[in-house]
């Protein structure tokens, strides 16, 4: 029965499924990669005071509270596992997959709190990126990686908030949109 169903054409719905996924994939790709780039290249050679933003993590939170926690949890890894390999890293690769995985799978999961409040969004904005800066502490103290003082940590976690705090109204707003343009108009779908 199996091999029966494999010869069988896709409905227009299951092709529409396939290009809306494809191009879901294409966009997240397109717009961590664009955020990793920037965030190597432009953000991080300034040496802000305090740590500096994350771009990476406010292009997963957003694409996770639109995709959901599925979509942000898998977004989420491949971004942290593009981190990990960009310079300057710390030789340990899957920290900040294993964050940044965690981050996009608890955006997902504030889904509808954070479409309806603007307030809940950038709580969960705050609240993420304090867990990715002591999640990331935490798991290189775990394995040994150096680091710095505990007076470091609080500077760059309270550094850290700020700054994603001072770019979400850009970018969080400006990557959902995108995000919900490739998102498939059920309204338009037919029963």
């Amino acid at each position: 029965r199996a091999d029966a169903d494999a010869d069988l054409p896709l409905t227009h719905a299951q092709r529409h499924d396939v290009a809306m996924t494809v191009r879901r994939v294409l966009l997240a790709t397109a717009l961590v990669v664009t955020a990793a780039v920037v965030q190597v290249t432009l953000v991080n050679p300034w040496h802000l005071p305090g740590g500096g933003p994350d771009l990476v993590l406010l292009v997963v939170v957003s694409l996770a509270v639109v995709q959901g926690p599925l979509a942000g949890a898998v977004t989420g890894f491949f971004a942290g596992l593009l981190v990990d390999l960009l310079p300057p890293a710390s030789g340990y690769v899957g920290l900040w997959a294993l964050v940044l995985c965690v981050a996009g799978y608890l955006a997902g999961l504030l889904r509808s709190d954070t479409r309806r409040s603007a307030g809940a969004l950038v709580a969960a904005v705050a609240g993420l990126s304090a867990l990715a800066v002591l999640g990331y502490a935490g798991l290189a103290m775990l394995f040994g990686v150096p680091g710095g003082t505990w007076d470091e940590l609080t500077s760059v976690l309270i550094g850290t908030v700020l700054y994603d705090l001072l770019l979400a109204p850009f970018v969080v707003p400006a990557v959902m949109g995108l995000a919900r343009r490739a998102e498939p108009d059920l309204s338009r779908m037919p029963l």
